[in-house]
């Protein structure tokens, strides 16, 4: 089991998938904690970074589309924003 912690900003650090199977404890900042699973935090995973790259004007893989003079700072996300309530 893959035990995270909140933080005050209402962020776990996540900066890769977890596998489908596993169970992951979060224990969120009021002190609740709650078991969920690796396939529902990798579908929050993916909507953070759809929401990184719309804002960042990167395409659906992630490159941006702007000429090459310009530098992208990264192609990831290392937070994901969770809440109670969020297990299957």
């Amino acid at each position: 089991m893959i035990n995270l912690q909140q933080d005050s900003e209402g962020f776990i650090r996540m900066n890769r998938h977890f596998p489908a199977s596993v169970l992951v404890s979060i224990t969120f900042s009021d002190g609740s904690v709650e078991n969920v699973s690796g396939q529902r935090l990798n579908q929050a995973y993916d909507e953070a970074l759809a929401e990184f790259r719309e804002q960042n004007n990167l395409d659906a893989k992630g490159f941006s589309r702007y000429q090459k003079s310009r530098t992208n700072p990264g192609n990831k996300v290392d937070f994901v924003r969770v809440q109670p309530g969020m297990s299957d």
